[in-house]
């Protein structure tokens, strides 16, 4: 229960609140964006968001519905406070971020003296709220629904995610986050009866919003966006019933004081989306974890090119030795690789990967008897002394790491599972990577060794279906403003020769290198093979056994979602720009890289004139127009 006892010691019932009028206004620091909240009667709470005077939501719903806490209305308010935080993250946009928001915290009763209390904090690039339930009874509480809404002006649009229903798709692992983005709908276009996934990036005019929910512990359930009732409004809506563990809960629900996910809105422009980390800003603050075990980087990755037949002895010894030519930090060696090779000698190529410095991460499947997916291994990480001696067994060969895939669902059941396994996993360090997942909301910050998670379309389905690489430039310039905004994604990026596969790749291969800066995992797993590498020229391996594993910043440059994107990311005194173009036609980009300070020389990575070639040159320190292919992007960097 981090944070009850701070909340405890700044809100003393009957003691510095005082009761007010039924309106109340918070502003950020900057006083340029604003919120208000309205207590029009029982139950009946609402607020609205502005920026610069104009509105980005408008009256939306605020509430629960959970036994004897209905009806209620606010009674005190806390004075306006400042509050301030410090912290980094390794497997983020920025390594040391500082947090500042003006916070106001709301009493909301109903006539038996029964409810909880409203948080809201208003920082320069948003406003996130959450819900506390004292809950002193010790009776257990559980929340029914939750009446948290979103409402937009009619002629805003939005870029949303469908929510896949539950246990459908492949071995009805679905949901896992993994649908394609709908681009610029109308905020009047009927949501599926699913909802819609977080996070949803919405336009009203020349202000974005972007919506997630972030700090998830175990005492509720993971939400989404589904279907309000008036026009251009989106209501929190829980997950199906099928979405538990068996016997496991399905609603928020505890016997304790415990609070809802921050409710995030990041409001601003596409620069405010994309260098924000409000997502992670309210998060509850890093566990303690040994620092030599929190380690980012880069992973080869057999089955990505030659799929489950090759989870071989010889195949993993060669992506071994390729991750070291690389001078990449890890392999990955992934499904049934305890029946394809075995412990023992998994044990002799963690012994041989140390002598190249590399590292080995193991797959494994999440899932029980409820799970139809025959992958091995299986059933090992269901309970805490499952988890304790199959991870000690595995930390003792070596292993750095796991990647635990097909989880399929949102049920608060589902969720303490993840967080249970992210807790074992600390305590033996080892390094995480969660497959088939959910949206992690905040969890890089609170679970330093939470290197990665998928929840995204990514490159493994190129490699599957001609569709999805129709799709992927255009999808490709959506995830930097959307799923890649807070949390680190596993999208698994860059392959720069071919898919060996019967797909045929429409992205270029500068495309392809310029997400291995675009796209931020705490752990990049690259879709290349060690065939594949050989037909790259010396210059780009340069580049890419020389590339950061973290990063200290980032930059916005330009972009528009679903057309293109370039962004500046920064490490160790260098920036490393990376543009790609998600339309079926050239364009020109243009980056002024008079702007960086303390620059003296930029290389400039584009495609060459061949299918498949790059363009190595050096490029003055001016504002250039970078002329890039359909479907192509460019590396820039710059030192």
């Amino acid at each position: 229960m981090r944070g009850i006892c701070l909340f405890i010691s700044m809100f003393v019932y009957g003691g510095a609140l005082a009761h007010s009028e039924e309106h109340y206004t918070l502003s950020s620091p900057d006083n340029r964006l604003s919120t208000e909240i309205w207590s029009d009667g029982p139950g009946q709470i609402s607020y609205s968001i502005s920026k610069d005077g104009h509105t980005v939501l408008d009256r939306a719903t605020l509430g629960v519905s959970a036994e004897g806490r209905d009806d209620v209305r606010i009674v005190a308010a806390s004075e306006p406070e400042r509050i301030t935080a410090a912290y980094e993250v390794r497997t983020g946009k920025r390594r040391l971020n500082t947090y500042s928001a003006n916070r106001r915290i709301l009493q909301l009763r109903n006539g038996d003296n029964q409810g909880y209390d409203l948080v809201f904090q208003v920082s320069d690039d948003g406003v996130a709220f959450r819900y506390y339930f004292p809950n002193s009874t010790g009776q257990q509480l559980t929340i029914h629904r939750e009446l948290t809404s979103f409402r937009f002006p009619s002629h805003a649009k939005g870029w949303l995610q469908p929510m896949a229903a539950a246990k459908s798709g492949w071995e009805q692992t679905n949901p896992s986050y993994e649908e394609h983005y709908e681009q610029g709908i109308p905020v009047s276009t009927a949501a599926p009866a699913t909802g819609w996934v977080y996070p949803a990036l919405f336009q009203v005019d020349r202000v974005w919003a972007l919506i997630t929910e972030a700090g998830l512990d175990g005492t509720y359930c993971a939400t989404r966006l589904v279907q309000g009732e008036a026009a251009g409004e989106y209501r929190i809506g829980f997950p199906d019933p099928l979405e538990v563990m068996p016997d496991g809960g399905l609603l928020p629900a505890s016997s304790e004081p415990f609070y809802s996910p921050w409710r995030v809105v990041t409001v601003g422009s596409l620069a405010t989306v994309v260098e924000s980390n409000l997502g992670l800003d309210v998060a509850d603050k890093a566990i303690v974890i040994a620092e030599d075990v929190v380690k980012p980087g880069k992973s080869s990755w057999s089955w990505i090119n030659s799929k489950d037949d090759r989870i071989v002895y010889e195949e993993q010894r060669k992506y071994i030795d390729f991750a070291a030519d690389m001078n990449w930090q890890y392999c990955l060696i992934d499904v049934n690789w305890d029946r394809k090779i075995g412990y023992e000698k998994i044990a002799e190529l963690a012994d041989y990967a140390a002598t190249k410095n590399v590292g080995l991460l193991l797959w494994y499947n999440s899932a029980g008897i409820w799970n139809t997916v025959k992958y091995t291994p299986k059933d090992k990480l269901l309970t805490h002394e499952g988890r304790n001696e199959e991870f000690a067994r595995i930390k003792a060969m070596g292993i750095k790491g796991v990647k635990i895939d097909f989880f399929g669902g949102d049920g608060r059941s589902v969720i303490r599972y993840y967080i249970d396994i992210l807790e074992d996993a600390a305590k033996q360090g080892l390094l995480v990577n969660f497959h088939g997942a959910t949206l992690p909301r905040g969890w890089s910050r609170t679970y330093p060794h939470l290197m990665t998670v998928e929840a995204v379309r990514g490159f493994e389905m190129v490699t599957f279906m001609q569709e999805d690489a129709d799709r992927q430039a255009t999808h490709a310039t959506i995830l930097p403003f959307t799923r890649n905004a807070f949390d680190p994604m596993d999208y698994t990026p860059m392959n720069l020769s071919k898919v060996r596969t019967q797909v045929q790749r429409r992205t270029t291969a500068a495309f392809e290198l310029a997400t291995s800066v675009l796209f931020i995992s705490g752990i990049q797993h690259y879709a290349e093979s060690p065939e594949g590498m050989v037909q790259v020229p010396a210059q780009v391996k340069a580049f890419l056994r020389a590339l950061p594993n973290s990063w200290d910043d980032v930059r916005f440059i330009s972009g528009f979602p679903g057309k293109d994107v370039t962004i500046a990311r920064k490490s160790d005194g260098r920036w490393y720009i990376a543009g790609i173009n998600g339309e079926a036609e050239a364009k020109k980009l243009t980056v002024d890289l008079s702007t960086f300070e303390g620059i003296h020389h930029a290389m400039l990575i584009t495609d060459g004139p061949e299918a498949g070639d790059f363009k190595v040159e050096t490029v003055p320190l001016m504002e250039i127009a970078i002329a890039v292919k359909p479907n192509g992007g460019f590396v820039v960097v710059l030192e």
